[in-house]
């Protein structure tokens, strides 16, 4: 059988494949449905992330004089101590930004 014999059914639409990230975000979507907020509940993560952006800010600026002083006065170690500490004072900021979001998310606050 020639090649040119061969019927090809080029009729039939080829159906849209999904990437990767669509199919796991369905898989995630059938395990933990979204939870549909409230505005009540928008409104106070909003508020709750600009007070946390705030707070971020005011413990960058205290800790970055502080740093600098440090650089200074040629201190390395204790250059170093408040480089830790600010990284430290920015994950426990966020920290407790989340479980500030998902308490709001649970109607707990």
């Amino acid at each position: 059988m020639a090649q040119s014999d061969v019927a090809v059914d080029d009729s039939r639409p080829i159906p849209n494949m999904k990437s990767a990230y669509e199919l796991a975000m369905e898989r995630l979507s059938k395990q933990s449905p979204a939870i549909k907020l409230t505005a009540a509940q928008k409104e106070q993560i909003a508020d709750l992330e600009s007070r946390y952006k705030a707070k971020v800010a005011e413990t960058e600026l205290s800790l970055t004089d502080a740093i600098n002083a440090a650089a200074g006065k040629g201190d390395a170690e204790e250059m170093e101590k408040m480089k830790e500490q600010l990284a430290h004072e920015k994950r426990k900021l966020a920290g407790d930004l989340e479980e500030k979001k998902e308490a709001v998310r649970q109607g707990k606050a």
